[in-house]
């Protein structure tokens, strides 16, 4: 519930600050007194609507999911928005943005003003069966459970099958192209580093006979080691460096030929020719080791498609085996809402009785299976389509269907704003919406406007919005609740007559409490 609101500097209001009880919570004043306005600030306080206040603060007891916001929760937790420059958002202090706190809030708060249909689709009324099954079965509530377990299991291998399906089609093109792929790079059959010897045996190539000739002529001068050496003899200096210079230089020259040797076999055509080959492999895909990650993965592909067949087969026993339990859930699930469908109208017709309201008609119709089984609500009113509904028919039918969920509700339900639903509405009839509303208060806080003395009656807490000068709220005591339904009644000039009829009905409605 919003136990506290504060505002400060909007339109015609300068400062307001409010408390509020659980229960239903009631707005009156005159025209042009600022009521909407009132409304759409406490809505705007907690992100759900945008008005442009120096300050805008609500102190509210609802637990927030810390790990998903991020938010730790305080015993009371703060929603305030501050402008300034420009508009902030905070959640007890801590920065946050407008989406988030509206996310938040829409979990705890809802605003009935304008046609949502919300309430009317299928999977709401559906859910709305289920909650009462689960109140009197609770076996209801385990079927239900491993239902949608299940199903998500089911959804998945589905679309696990239709992937496979898919490549079937073109599975003779794909495994054609994954073979012809592999065939083009195997058809080189290329070697990491491959490419750089090559490139090394094509400079020697290139170099061959220039080498040999310049090793050839080099080597007349082995003929006068002999000589070197007598003469480092006669000058008594030691040789050796002499003698391990040339026997490195004679090393160097032996192995050069014998590699020049080794390439005599060598074709430079063929060398060239296979240069040719890995630089068009490197073009087409940057490196011998990248076409050979290539045709790895092509050769996963092709395994995968050979395989397909099998993973087939495993997915369609597989989901055969889930399609026939999910059947059997599904049947008794259906068997217990077709059990449930009678109570179920006749409650909701109670309650569409008590607001003038004709009967309306739910049935249960197969439908393709989904995560709550193969049934689908369909809710009507006397053959008029919900679209063409008028606002206050409209909303008088979404009060009986919340009027009828509160009977299968564990725990409160938050929070209700509501503009003006008694507007335009006879004494009986908007009598009817403040006994609804009266019920829903049990299971939720509500915030009302109204300018019906029934209604008005029957708030656990009222506060009157009047001018001076400013707009300015005060909540009344209960004479002075008395006399503000008379104002209701018979205008500015309350007459006796108003003041006693005023009376009874705020006393008759007290006995109720």
């Amino acid at each position: 519930m919003i136990e506290r609101f504060y505002l400060k500097e909007f339109l015609t209001f300068k400062e307001v600050e409010l408390e509020f009880n659980p229960g239903l919570i009631v707005f009156t004043g005159p025209s042009g007194s600022g009521k909407s306005i009132l409304m759409r600030s406490i809505l705007a306080s907690v992100g759900l609507d945008g008005v442009e206040a120096q300050v805008c603060e609500s102190n509210v007891l609802w637990q927030l999911d810390e790990e998903r916001y991020g938010i730790q929760n305080e015993s009371v937790n703060t929603f305030r928005h501050v402008k300034k420059d420009k508009t902030r958002y905070f959640i007890n202090n801590q920065s946050t943005s407008k989406s988030s706190m509206e996310t938040i809030s829409s979990e705890h708060i809802r605003h009935l003003s304008l046609k949502d249909y919300s309430d009317f689709e299928p999977s709401a009324l559906m859910q709305l069966i289920d909650e009462r099954i689960c109140r009197h079965t609770s076996e209801h509530r385990d079927i239900l459970e491993r239902h949608k377990i299940l199903f998500d299991e089911y959804k998945v291998l589905k679309d696990q099958l239709r992937q496979i399906e898919d490549q079937e089609k073109h599975l003779s093109e794909l495994k054609e192209f994954a073979a012809y792929e592999i065939s083009k790079i195997d058809a080189i059959k290329p070697k990491i580093g491959e490419d750089e010897e090559l490139s090394l045996i094509k400079k020697q190539l290139s170099k061959k006979e220039k080498i040999e000739q310049s090793i050839r002529t080099a080597e007349a001068i082995f003929a006068y080691e002999a000589h070197v050496s007598n003469a480092l003899t006669v000058l008594e200096v030691e040789s050796a460096f002499f003698d391990d210079t040339m026997n490195e230089l004679r090393n160097i020259f032996e192995t050069s030929l014998e590699r020049l040797g080794e390439l005599e076999d060598i074709s430079i055509e063929g060398v060239l020719d296979r240069i040719e080959l890995l630089s068009e492999l490197k073009r087409r895909y940057g490196s011998v080791a990248d076409a050979l990650s290539y045709r790895e993965q092509k050769a996963s592909e092709l395994a995968s498609y050979e395989t397909i067949e099998h993973s087939k087969g495993d997915l369609v026993k597989n989901i055969a085996a889930l399609e026939g339990e999910l059947e059997i859930l599904s049947r008794a699930l259906s068997l217990n809402r077709h059990k449930e469908l009678s109570s179920a109208l006749t409650g909701l017709n109670g309650y569409l009785g008590m607001l003038y309201l004709r009967e309306a008609t739910l049935e249960l119709h197969p439908c393709e299976h989904y995560a709550l089984g193969t049934d689908k609500a369909v809710l009507g009113l006397a053959g008029t389509k919900l679209d063409k509904l008028s606002s206050g028919e409209f909303n008088r039918l979404r009060l009986a269907l919340l009027a009828l969920r509160v009977e299968s509700m564990p725990e409160r339900g938050g929070v209700l704003m509501l503009d003006e639903i008694d507007a335009n509405l006879s004494g009986e009839e908007s009598m009817s919406v403040a006994k609804v509303l009266r019920h829903l208060s049990g299971a939720y806080q509500i915030f009302v406007i109204s300018h019906q003395p029934q209604l008005t009656s029957m708030g656990n807490q009222h506060f009157l919005v009047y001018k001076e000068g400013e707009s300015r709220v005060r909540v009344l005591s209960d004479a002075e609740r008395i006399e503000e339904i008379a104002r209701i009644i018979s205008g500015e000039g309350i007459s006796d007559e108003a003041l006693g009829f005023a009376k009874d009905l705020f006393e008759r409605s007290r006995m109720k409490l």
